[in-house]
């Protein structure tokens, strides 16, 4: 039988690179000169460094540009508040991995709803889809780029 999957994945690489970039344009702008303004990523974090926060409004567009560039959705990220002291600001920005329990019920409410006639199942961090026709499963991928569920969906292991 027909099947594929649901997930949402980030490539971590990606976000590396994206924020090397962003680190090298922070050092050469001439606003951020002699300023100890950084991004740092580490275990799904991106941390924005910044001797006020002002500067860190500014160093938000930079990362998000440079993370477009890159291939990255925007929706796979969640930003906290910043939080100053004297001598810096900082601001968490955490990486959405894999499909939320509540968002995987909506998605799959949304599946069953289209009166289409397959089956979706959550698996875990991902939702897999089975049909009797591939045109079936075609139309639920096509239904599903339509739709808003707040995170970047792809559609892995189509297999007939």
């Amino acid at each position: 039988m027909p099947s594929f999957d649901i997930v949402s994945k980030v490539s971590l690489h990606e976000i590396t690179n994206a924020i090397d970039q962003a680190n090298r344009e922070v050092q050469n702008r001439f606003d951020f000169k002699g300023t100890n303004a950084h991004f740092e990523f580490a275990e799904d974090k991106i941390t924005l460094v910044a001797p006020a926060k002002f500067q860190l409004e500014q160093m938000q567009p930079i990362l998000e540009t440079k993370l477009t560039k890159r291939g990255i959705d925007l929706k796979c990220l969640e930003y906290a508040d910043a939080t100053e002291n004297l001598s810096e600001a900082k601001r968490v920005i955490t990486v959405r991995q894999g499909i939320e329990h509540e968002i995987a019920k909506k998605i799959n409410k949304y599946i069953k709803d289209s009166n289409l006639k397959v089956q979706s199942s959550i698996m875990g961090e991902q939702i897999r889809v089975t049909g009797k026709k591939r045109d079936d499963l075609q139309a639920v991928i096509a239904n599903l780029r339509k739709g808003d569920f707040g995170v970047p969906l792809q559609f892995e292991n189509f297999r007939d």
